[in-house]
Order: C-alpha cells, then structure tokens, then sequence
C-alpha cells in the first residue's frame, strides 16, 4: 500500500509539472504557473520537510484550494465570476486557519476543527456544483475541452470531501487516502490530455488541405472547418465587395447566432469570416492554421458565393425589370389612347368636314385645315416626348456627358459637374448613368430643399462610376419611394450596383457603379 501511494503521488505531481510546462509553451502562462504550482506543493506535501509542522501546513499543505482554483479557472487560467471568486478566497482562508489551528491552545484547536472542517466540505461541494452548472452550460466546443478535467476534478474532490474530515478526526483509512492521490493523480493527467489534444488539433490541420483539394463542393468548406475546429455551429461567410458585406455560401448576409463571435480572415484585404463558439478564441492558433490551410478553398468559395449573390441579384432585377415592362407597356397604351389617338382620330374627322365645306368657299375650309395642322403638329409633340421616355434623344446628339450638363443646366439649383469618360460607352451603360442622374436631379427639386448639388461621372479599371451629392435635408429612402427603386432595378440589371447614403440633416450621395469593359 505504501510503496503504491509513493508510486501514485510521483505520478501526480510529475503529471501537474509537466502539464503546466505544456501549457506555458502554449502561451498560457497564468495556466501553467497554477498547474507547475499544484505539482510542486503536492510533491512537498508528500515529503518529509525539515520544517514545523504548522508552517508547511500553510504553505505546501495549501494545495487542495490551489486545485479548487486550478480547476475553476480552466482554462483560460482566469476566475470568471464573482462566485468562483468568492470560493477560492475561502478556500485559501480555511486552509491558512487549518494550518495553523496547532498553534492554539487544544480548546480552540478543537474549536477551529469543528468550523475549519464543514467549511472545507463546503468549499468541495461548492466546486463540484459549480463544475456541474458550468458543463450543462457549456457549448459542444467548450464541452469537449473541459469534459476530462472537470469530471476527474468532481471526482477527486467528492474523494477529498468524504476523507478530509477523517484525517482531520486523526483516523486512519489508507485505501482512502489511496483513493485521493490516485484521483488527485488522474486530474493532472486530465489537464495533459486536454492541453496536448489542443496541440494535437492543431497538427491535424494539415489534413484539412487534402480533404478540401477531394471533395470541391459548396458545402465542403464550412462542414471541413467546422469539424476540424471541433464546432459545429460554425459558419463562413464571404467578402463580396459589390455587397459591401459578408455573404454566406448561397448568397445570402451571414447573420451571427445568438453568443458566436467573428473572427475575420485577411489575405490581401478582407476574404472571409467565421462565426463560431466563443471557446475557439482560448486556442487562437488553431484558428490562425485552420485558416491559413484554407485560404485558397475560402478564396474560391468567396467568388462561388459572389456569383450566387449576382444570380440572386440578377434574378430579382428581371423579375423588376418584367414587372417595370408590364408597368411601362400599359402607360404607353394609356398615353397613346389618352393623347396621340385622339389627336390622330381628329385630323380625318377635321379634314372630312373641310371636305364637305368645300361647296360654301375657301373662307370656311382654311380654319379646318390649320387645326388640322395644329393636331398633327400636336400629336406629333407627343409621340417625341414618348419617344424620349424610351430612349433620351439627346444621348445621341451630345452623348452622355453633354446630356449630363444639359440636364444640369435646368436643375433648380446651381449643379457642378465634373467629368473624366475616355472612350465611348455601350449605349446600354450610357442611358441607365443618364437615368441616375436625371433621378437624382429630380429628387434634388421635388424634395431635397438643397442650395447646391455636384455630379461626378469617372471611368476606370473597366467600370463607370457616377455620383449625384447634394447639401439638402437627406433622409432618403429607396425603399419608400418607386423612383430610386426603380433605379436600382435599372442598375442591376445592368450588372451595377447602387448606393443611397442620405442621413438626416446630412444630404444625400447615390453612387452607381457599372460595368463598361
């Protein structure tokens, strides 16, 4: 028996040493001073020390709250609440006054024993139901990391609260002292096991790589990190520079869940990010080498998910695009039947009655002639206004940036305009940049109240850039009114994007950006 409890309480306090050198060579160094400690007052306490009994039970005989705060604080090595706090305070308290109860007469002793001893069961129970609450609570990635050390902790102190009062009672039950060092024993091997499995997760992240390059699918990606990261609530979303945002695989924002953190991927600027359980964060270079072997499988999956959100986008602009023809058609049958059908019906009706008033002389057919002529100048009127709806006949004439001045020129309010458009545009590029600003403008004079607006048309890198910016009210919203809507229908349709910035009190700045390569 006792060459075993020798054997056993080595094994405990080489395991605890050696934990705590791993866990410094991890960068935990808090951790691995608390872990270094505990096997280093276990193996003195072991040991006959030349020194009085109530000061090495103060100092080395310390080691049952250092392992309450050991455990509480894995394994960031950090206490996390104030009630873990206030148990590992007393712990340290009731050990010193344990310790030292020998210095008292034998009636205090007695008196220090009897209050000295519930409160250390106490202290045990405590961590035990503290450890309990915190597994139950804890996500599957954190429960994966703490499982070993808890469970062999609750064990070792449920041991340490039924034997402490017996030793203190000065009996005697060598198989259970045994029974405290092996479970004393098996925590510090828990703590190595859980510190080199963090190691051994990192050196498994080479195998990420090759299951990546045989299995090229959408799903593979995120489903690899999320088993390789040991988190399966992990998500990856992508950087898509025309969203000016984070899309997951489908094209669709990536929203965190409820307590994720983000850990954002860089190579060259932003690539992607992850959403995951906040206990990845103890391990940050798991992270980093996940990430790292990735790199190449996020950069595809970014572009797969950039041409999803342009199908996403493409698709929803042509169902606008059918709904603004079907809208587009009617009022063009409306206005011909309303205006130009009735003036082109008149002309054969005024010419027939000029006709018949042939017989009575020159002086009554002349008037029905010229409003004959005044109806047909008066259709004809109508049909170029139709025909500028469709396409703005002064595109053609001047191309887009005379229209541009011509359509600041009669803006309400003073419009600079610059401009830098080398080459000619696709006739296509050329009207919807018109339309935008024609919008703008408009907006400017029917609700902006601004004293001065400017206008900026560039063109570079295979992409025209127009901005429209005014000093007014602001507040504009493309989601409430038809006209911007409308707008940026037209623009993705045309493979662009469109952006309203207009705080209240701030002005506004639409920015359209189109594709002429």
């Amino acid at each position: 028996m006792w060459i075993a409890a020798v054997l056993v309480s080595i094994v405990a306090g080489v395991g605890f040493v050696v934990a705590g050198l791993v866990a410094w060579r991890s960068r935990s160094g808090r951790l691995g001073f608390l872990l270094a400690a505990e096997g280093v007052l276990w193996t003195l306490y072991q040991l006959p020390l030349p020194v009085p009994r109530e000061v090495a039970a103060v100092t080395v005989g310390a080691w049952p709250a250092l392992l309450a705060h050991l455990v509480l604080a894995f394994p960031g090595g950090r206490l996390g609440s104030r009630v873990s706090r206030a148990v590992v305070a007393l712990g340290y308290v009731c050990v010193v006054v344990m310790g030292l109860r020998q210095l008292a007469g034998p009636r205090a002793s007695e008196v220090i024993s009897g209050v000295g001893t519930p409160v250390l069961v106490f202290v045990g129970v405590s961590v035990i139901v503290l450890q309990v609450l915190r597994l139950r609570g804890s996500s599957v990635a954190r429960r994966r990391l703490l499982t070993p050390v808890l469970v062999a902790a609750v064990v070792a102190t449920a041991l340490f609260v039924v034997w402490k009062p017996v030793a203190v009672a000065g009996g005697s039950a060598p198989v259970l002292a045994l029974a405290v060092q092996t479970a004393f024993a098996a925590v510090g091997l828990a703590f190595l096991w859980s510190l080199a499995r963090r190691r051994m997760d990192k050196s498994g992240v080479a195998g990420l790589v090759v299951r990546l390059s045989g299995e090229p699918h959408p799903a593979t990606l995120q489903t690899a990190l999320a088993e390789t990261l040991h988190d399966p609530t992990l998500r990856v979303g992508y950087w898509v520079p025309e969203s000016k945002g984070f899309l997951d695989v489908d094209g669709r924002p990536l929203a965190p869940a409820p307590g994720q953190v983000v850990t954002q991927v860089d190579r060259d600027g932003p690539l992607a990010v992850l959403a995951h359980d906040p206990a990845l964060l103890e391990n940050p270079e798991l992270i980093q080498a996940a990430c790292a072997a990735a790199s190449l499988a996020l950069e595809n999956e970014r572009l797969t998910a950039q041409l999803r959100a342009r199908l996403r986008q493409l698709a929803d602009s042509r169902a606008q695009v059918v709904r603004a023809a079907e809208t587009e058609r009617r009022r063009l049958e409306r206005d011909l039947h309303d205006g130009v059908q009735q003036r082109l019906l008149a002309i054969p009706l005024t010419l027939s009655l000029a006709e018949a008033a042939l017989t009575s002389g020159p002086e009554r057919v002349r008037p029905l002639i010229g409003e004959a002529r005044q109806t047909a100048f008066a259709a004809l009127d109508e049909v170029r206004a139709l025909a500028q709806g469709i396409h703005p006949p002064i595109l053609t004439e001047r191309g887009l940036v005379g229209a541009v001045h011509e359509l600041a020129a009669v803006a309400p309010v003073p419009v600079a305009v610059s401009s830098d458009v080398p080459g000619e545009l696709p006739v296509e590029v050329e009207t919807t940049a018109y339309y935008v600003v024609a919008e703008a403008l408009a907006n400017l004079a029917k609700h902006a109240a601004a004293d001065q607006a400017s206008v900026s048309i560039s063109r570079a890198g295979g992409r025209l850039s127009v901005e429209v910016s005014d000093n007014g009210r602001g507040g504009a919203d493309p989601g409430r009114g038809s006209g911007l809507r409308g707008l940026a229908g037209r623009v993705e349709t045309n493979g662009g994007s469109l952006h309203v910035h207009s705080l209240p009190g701030q002005g506004t700045r639409i920015e359209a950006t189109l594709p002429c390569a």
